[in-house]
């Protein structure tokens, strides 16, 4: 086994927008950091539409983590304010609000539940009639029964805050390893590294996996430390409004047809987003005749005009979802590793806050309030537990 000659105070396995942002924040901190992963600022981010909606996808037996993404959706435009003027990139951050709406009365029913639960919590949205949702968006069917105003509820373009991020860890001396980690390094009780796929070693004083939907896979894991995290399939499409066709519409719109919910997330630059499905398949990445189908289906009953569009790309993408659908941050069992994984359908609206709080922890070993109801501890077992867990194929990040 070769030693690679770098020592890190901390490791960072998993190049998404979650390890870079914690890698950005550390190392702006003073922490010598390195990023493992073959192809940083991929994963996720790269199929995600990037809306910021701590209010609009508040459900029911969420409500804990309603504090952490309102938090984090706070800090978003400072965030971006920073990144950009760290890297001279744009991030594709858009204060355009976002309405939610009913095509029928199902549909009416449950969103008036929603605004009610909105309320209840202290949140605000705006009930509208179907006429009032059709002046702010002229391009709805004829058909919507009444929506949700959110004014607050933006969105920013994954892929740009990704390559900005790789930027901005680059500029802040963070040193990228763009292979694959293998396994974990685990000496006297505590984490001191990755083997990396060539079979060197690098050591570091602090290890985080933010390996996405394959965090769970590491190999090298004590038993007890595995993170619950499994992965959830969203397809979606990407299509452009020429300019004959602008303003398509103005602001985020989503709805629920037919069980299935949809959005139409519309960029600055005339490309429209929508997504996403949600299923439940394991690995399985495949763009689906069916998904694309049922995309359109749902997304031409909520505004006819989208057949219109050109088609210019679909893709599909895994979502690292924990048990209670709420991410996992922190300190683990294992002296020396940290978690930064499990955001499920959050991972790009919570960015900020994940950074902040892993760095904190990182630096001071202690976890902000904000996130001590999300420790990697809340589903495993004791750390007596704690032993090798079966080798995988399967590599994070």
């Amino acid at each position: 086994m070769r030693t690679c000659g770098n020592t890190s105070d901390v490791l960072v396995v998993g190049g998404g927008i979650i390890g870079l942002v914690t890698a950005w924040r550390s190392a702006r901190l003073g922490l010598s950091t390195a990023v493992i992963d073959p192809e940083p600022g991929g994963g996720a981010a790269g199929v995600a539409a990037g809306m910021l909606a701590a209010v609009t996808e508040l459900h029911y037996g969420e409500q804990m983590l309603l504090g952490l993404n309102l938090a984090s959706a706070a800090r978003y435009p400072e965030f971006v304010a920073e990144l950009e003027e760290a890297t001279g990139q744009g991030t594709g951050f858009r204060t355009c609000g976002t309405l939610s709406v009913a095509l029928d009365s199902d549909d009416r029913a449950h969103l008036r539940e929603l605004h009610a639960l909105q309320q209840r919590s202290g949140l605000d949205s705006e009930w509208l009639s179907g006429r009032e949702c059709r002046r702010l968006e002229p391009m709805l069917a004829p058909g919507v029964r009444g929506g949700l105003r959110v004014d607050g509820d933006h969105q920013v373009d994954p892929r740009r805050l990704a390559s900005a991020l790789v930027t901005a860890c680059e500029r802040a001396g963070v040193v990228f390893h763009r292979v694959w980690a293998q396994r974990l390094l685990v000496a006297r009780g505590r984490a001191t590294g990755v083997v990396l796929a060539e079979g060197t070693e690098t050591s570091a004083g602090q290890v985080v996996l933010a390996g996405g939907s394959l965090s769970g896979r590491f190999e090298g894991l004590p038993e007890a430390v595995v993170p619950p995290v499994r992965p959830v399939k969203g397809q979606v499409l990407r299509l452009t409004v020429p300019p004959a066709y602008a303003p398509f519409l103005s602001r985020t719109v989503r709805a629920v047809v037919r069980g299935s919910h949809v959005y139409l997330v519309p960029r600055a630059n005339g490309e429209l987003v929508v997504g996403a499905t949600s299923e439940e398949l394991g690995w399985d990445t495949t763009v689906t005749a069916g998904g694309v189908y049922e995309l359109l289906r749902d997304a031409h009953e909520l505004v006819p005009g989208i057949t219109e569009l050109p088609l210019t790309e679909t893709r599909a993408g895994l979502r690292p979802a924990s048990p209670d659908n709420a991410p996992l941050l922190g300190p683990t069992a294992l002296p020396g590793l940290h978690l930064a994984t499990g955001h499920h359908r959050n991972g790009v609206l919570l960015t900020p806050v994940t950074g902040d709080v892993m760095a904190q922890v990182l630096t001071t070993g202690e976890l902000p309030e904000v996130a001590r109801p999300f420790t990697p501890g809340r589903f495993g077992p004791s750390p007596a537990a704690l032993s090798p867990a079966p080798a995988s194929q399967e590599q994070p990040a």
